[in-house]
């Protein structure tokens, strides 16, 4: 079979963005000494009355996220409201993700981008929508401007519950080493900095972290490494920027494990059924970001290119088959694709109209997405093996509207078209093969409307009414049969919208208090639910309804001191009863987190923070207990170049459960498979030190 990428628009496209962001380049950097760079307010204290359509939507600046003391890089996204970052595997694993009732998996229902790029992964080897962001160097992310519901027509798949775009910095004030180390084998080395290069500016970040873990038989021997090269001209207003970011990672997994076999005694909580789980994945991508303006208005523009791969074994449910359970599942993959947006203000009568036209290409071509079995990491025999080609075209608008002086309606529209082929490669026989190759295409339309009242620069009211979606997995929309079985499957529709609305609003005191609420609503076509003994996720063919309310609050005080309270609760069910129970498998009904920090003239800093989540349901209608982390920061600046700083994680050694699951699984002995909570637990206190040195 011949893999080879076939010429496509997209590669037209992609290769016409980088020639004329190049061709622009050397004027940018001509002009850009006589520019004077804007001073932006990013993060709480920005302002957003006026701007935003929902009082959901918010914006993270890099101070923020240096304040807070990170156990994973998933957990950039936990300074999402509401969102909470868990794992249960390894560290170079993508992490599960909680939303607005949502369970995720990896990222099913949250879209994220990094300058452009989308970070979801469609028909992954391991979940749809898989959101790995270890690739991710935290020191270097500019700001986060996340969204919740389904309201922003620009985010597309993957944001039924919400959206983050991540932008990462252009310019360092300063070259900065830090040298970290702590319990369970923590080592971390970063140098972060930039300088003047081809008429612009050079970023640069090179990582290097290794960790062992906390683990009674499993070394995790985690080797994460990151270089981010970015060469910038001009400033925010027009400019362009191409970046180089490399990612490697290897690492051994201690995955969840059976409550009963931690109660009779056969391991700890810190143990582990197979001790030869785990993986390594990798992720190169060229990245480019033209902005500017024309005769009809601002104009932006970006494209990019992915070289991924993942391999990765797992076992959840131990030894149902005598020689055991064990999985791999690949993936190999290269994306390309790009977005245009285009600014264009008109009137109709004496109202202002501004509006947005977008169009956003990708290409995901995957030459080989596997699910094999395998026994210590050796290969036993192919399950599922196929290549597959899938590719989207999209075209939105979205329109401002100023009714009045202090009410704004704001209208979205947007089409997509996806393409499927999927070519079934290793199944169990020739007839199999052939009913899972194939291709399909489908397309919506999605829409929403927001209205704003500003009562006054300090107080605004919000109304949202809005559209989303997710594309499914490829190989269960071609699948006509089960590959293990043979047996006759219903295929998966290809797209799935969601629909949302919400009502809020906003109040902002003199850049002291930031406060939020939002009452929101979000439905649903058809869910997703994690299947432990397949390591991967299940289309249920019902529907669900959610709703909620969020209270968020952020507020400086006494020039040093700042506070935020973050309390998200969410009602969760199938429009469907599902195995007889209505309520949602992994949906948590209260979130909590809360933090306090102070930064001191005399060079202290620090940072206390808390999070919580309270019992939620299981399959079966079990219950999970709820969970409440605490983590602290303190540092000290001896001067201009030297600070160290120090990180408690798990201040109070809380052995409560990071995340839980009810399925069935098989000990070795025992007769038959047992239904049984699994969980992983909280990794336990840790003290990490980091001397930081500026040039």
């Amino acid at each position: 079979m011949d893999l080879t990428p076939r010429p496509r628009a997209y590669s037209l496209l992609l290769i016409g963005l980088y020639a004329s962001g190049l061709c622009a380049s050397s004027a940018f950097a001509q002009s850009g000494s006589n520019r004077i760079e804007e001073v932006s307010v990013l993060g709480r204290q920005l302002n957003l009355i006026g701007s935003a359509t929902s009082a959901s939507e918010g914006q993270i600046s890099q101070a923020e996220l240096d304040l807070r003391p990170l156990l994973r890089v998933g957990e950039v996204l936990e300074t999402v409201p509401g969102l909470v970052a868990t794992q249960h595997s390894g560290s170079g694993k993508a992490n599960q993700f909680f939303l607005r009732g949502f369970n995720l998996d990896h990222g099913t229902d949250f879209a994220t981008h990094v300058d452009g790029m989308p970070v979801n992964m469609r028909s992954h080897g391991h979940g749809q929508g898989y959101t790995d962001v270890n690739f991710l160097i935290p020191e270097l992310i500019n700001s986060i401007a996340f969204t919740k519901g389904s309201y922003d027509a620009a985010s597309g798949d993957f944001s039924g519950a919400g959206s983050a775009q991540i932008s990462t910095a252009n310019q360092l004030a300063e070259t900065r080493l830090s040298i970290g180390g702590g319990d369970f084998g923590f080592r971390r080395a970063l140098l972060t900095g930039s300088t003047p290069a081809a008429g612009g500016e050079l970023l640069y970040g090179i990582e290097q972290q290794d960790y062992a873990g906390a683990w009674d038989s499993v070394d995790e021997d985690v080797d994460r490494k990151n270089l981010w090269l970015k060469q910038s001209w001009g400033d925010s207003r027009a400019g362009f920027d191409l970046m180089f970011m490399a990612y490697d990672n290897s690492w051994n997994s201690a995955d969840q494990i059976p409550e009963r076999a931690v109660a009779s005694g056969l391991i700890t909580e810190f143990g582990s059924i197979d001790t030869t789980v785990g993986g390594e994945s990798s992720r190169y991508s060229l990245s480019s970001n033209w902005r500017g303006s024309n005769t009809l208005g601002d104009f932006r523009a970006s494209a990019y290119a992915i070289d991924y791969e993942m391999n990765l074994f797992s076992n959840f449910s131990y030894f149902v088959e005598p020689t055991g359970d064990q999985f791999q599942q690949l993936d190999d993959r290269k994306l390309f694709g790009g977005q245009v947006e285009q600014d264009l203000q008109t009137q109709i009568a004496t109202m202002e109209l501004r509006n947005t036209f977008g169009l956003q290409l990708r290409r995901d071509d995957i030459a080989g997405v596997g699910l094999r079995s395998s026994n210590q990491r050796e290969l036993r025999g192919d399950i599922r093996f196929d290549a597959v080609d899938q590719s989207s075209a999209s075209a939105y608008w979205e329109g401002e509207l100023s009714l009045t002086s202090k009410l704004r309606a704001t209208t979205s529209l947007r089409y997509d078209n996806f393409d499927f082929d999927v070519t079934a490669l290793a199944a169990g026989d020739a007839s199999t093969l052939a009913a899972n190759t194939g291709s399909a295409g489908d397309d919506l339309v999605t829409g929403s409307v927001s209205l704003s009242y500003a009562v006054d620069d300090r107080l605004e009211f919000y109304a949202s009414i809005g559209q989303g979606f997710h594309s499914n997995d490829a190989r269960g929309v071609i699948s006509a049969r089960d590959p293990m079985s043979g047996e006759a499957i219903e295929a998966a529709d290809p797209l799935v919208k969601s629909q949302g609305s919400e009502i809020g609003a906003r109040l902002f005191l003199t850049e002291r208090l930031n406060a939020s609420l939002a009452l929101w609503q979000l439905d649903i076509d058809s869910e997703l639910l994690f299947v432990g003994d397949a390591g991967n996720t299940e289309d249920t063919g019902v529907g669900s309804e959610r709703q909620g309310l969020e209270l968020t609050g952020y507020y400086q005080f006494a020039e040093m001191w700042s506070l935020d309270l973050e309390y998200a609760y969410a009602d969760s069910t199938f429009a469907t009863p599902v195995d007889g129970f209505s309520d949602i498998p992994g949906s948590l009904e209260h979130v909590f987190s809360g933090g306090i920090g102070f930064r001191r003239p005399d060079g202290f800093h620090g940072y206390l923070r808390l999070r919580h989540f309270g019992d939620y349901k299981l399959d079966g209608g079990v219950d999970a207990d709820g969970s409440t982390l605490l983590n602290a920061r303190l540092g000290y600046a001896f001067n201009d170049r030297l600070s160290v700083t120090l990180d408690a994680l798990n201040l109070l050694n809380s052995r409560d459960r990071d995340i839980q699951y009810f399925y069935e699984s098989q000990l070795r002995g025992e007769p038959a498979p047992v239904e049984d909570r699994h969980f992983h637990v909280f990794e336990p206190r840790a003290i990490r030190a980091y001397l930081e040195y500026t040039f």
